[in-house]
């Protein structure tokens, strides 16, 4: 009985402790006060190799070419790689736009950034990836360009919903709201690193060249869909250097959120076995940190290592009943903790002044934490389960800008 108690009792503060665990970065980043300084005249303008990879659907990246093509800056580059795409007219001559349609097929995302560099028309200072989807607000490039003027060598963007038309386009921007404000603005407020989004990031062009040549990239270019997620092995390889992963919260991404719950289960089982997948440099990232003293390296590692949301509130639950058979004050402990874990969600939601769909949606959340769980058993077999999420809506950045600004006043 004393090996169970203890066990009990373990995995009960293992459960507790990341329950409470966001909450108290929160709390930190309430005493912090972002350092970006406008440098005025002194401001330099940096090269950008923009790049866009597409797989199957040309038409889509349309908008996002003519969003950045709308950039209140100039010194950039655009490099669509239309992978497995038929060919389709861009309608737009433009001396900053260059599109391709590689054959073979590459039918890697990885493998499309390596070719876009591989076409730069000249060497630029800095990378900038996008998903098919995105759209670019029209100070993004602006606003990365003073972060790096403030010394920055990894610039993570907002990627923010760009439709909200469903109840489960809603739930997903939820997440990102809650996962925007929790994993990646507080932890660059109190000295560690944004999480990536996978897009709307620009990286230092030696450094991200660093990462494609990484042993990760390398062996991922055979694993096909059991390959570790690309925003994953890019943060893994710039934390391992220490390297700070800023998040410019007003550098805006505007990106599709899923439809259906077949899009959530196709999306979410990706990402969880990409999750188990990174355990191992998750937890390595803290024992890194520890032997270095770096604060940086221990705090995000904590941060990728704790569980998916609804395992984390689920298995919580489960220990909380177990534990008031065995060890009675953890079941107390815990429920305290879902208590404060439930309320940060809703304040970060209420610090992110979040749409109100947002706030009327919440109600589809345990149909969207269910399709979650159903993903959970489709993970066995990536090559065969794991599909490509379908893009099909198809704004304008003035659109989207606009409804928000509707939405917002």
């Amino acid at each position: 009985m004393h090996l169970i108690t203890y066990i009990v009792v373990a995995l009960s503060c293992f459960f507790a402790f990341f329950l409470v665990f966001p909450f108290f970065k929160v709390f930190l980043s309430l005493f912090t006060k972002e350092k970006i300084v406008d440098k005025g005249k002194e401001t330099k303008e940096y090269d950008f190799g923009c790049i866009i990879t597409a797989y199957r659907n040309s038409d889509i990246t349309k908008p996002g070419v003519k969003s950045l093509l709308e950039q209140n800056y100039k010194n950039f580059e655009i490099y669509v790689v239309n992978d497995n795409c038929e060919k389709v007219d861009y309608g737009v001559e433009n001396e900053k736009l260059s599109v391709f349609f590689p054959d073979p097929a590459l039918k890697l995302k990885a493998k499309s950034i390596i070719y876009a560099i591989e076409k730069f028309k000249r060497n630029h200072e800095y990378i900038v990836v996008f998903d098919a989807d995105n759209l670019a607000h029209p100070d993004f490039l602006k606003t990365i360009n003073k972060y790096i003027n403030n010394g920055y060598r990894s610039v993570q963007g907002q990627r923010t919903a760009k439709n909200l038309d469903t109840v489960y386009a809603c739930a997903d921007a939820t997440g990102e709201f809650y996962k925007n404000y929790v994993e990646r603005l507080v932890p660059y407020l109190i000295g560690s690193s944004s999480v990536i989004s996978g897009s709307g990031m620009a990286v230092e062009s030696e450094l991200y060249k660093g990462y494609l040549a990484s042993p990760e990239i390398e062996q991922g270019k055979h694993l096909w869909k059991k390959m570790l997620q690309e925003d994953k092995i890019l943060q893994n390889y710039l934390l391992r250097k220490n390297e700070k992963i800023s998040y410019a919260w007003d550098a805006i991404i505007y990106d599709e959120k899923v439809t259906t719950a077949e899009q959530v289960e196709t999306q979410r089982s990706r990402w969880l076995y990409s999750y188990f997948q990174n355990l191992p440099n998750s937890s390595g990232l803290v024992l890194k940190g520890l032997l270095n003293f770096s604060w940086n390296q221990v705090m995000f590692g904590l941060i990728t290592i704790a569980p998916p949301l609804f395992i984390l509130m689920f298995f919580s639950v489960v220990m909380m009943v177990i534990s008031w058979f065995v060890a009675p004050t953890m079941s107390y402990i815990l429920l305290a903790s879902l208590f404060v874990f439930v309320g940060n969600i809703l304040f970060t939601l209420y610090l992110s002044k979040v749409p109100a769909e947002i706030w009327k949606a919440l109600w589809g959340m345990p149909l969207f934490v269910w399709n979650q769980v159903t993903a959970l058993f489709k993970m066995k077999d990536p090559n065969k389960n794991f599909k490509h999420t379908e893009h099909n809506r198809s704004f304008t950045i003035d659109e989207v800008i606009k409804n928000s600004n509707d939405k917002s006043s």
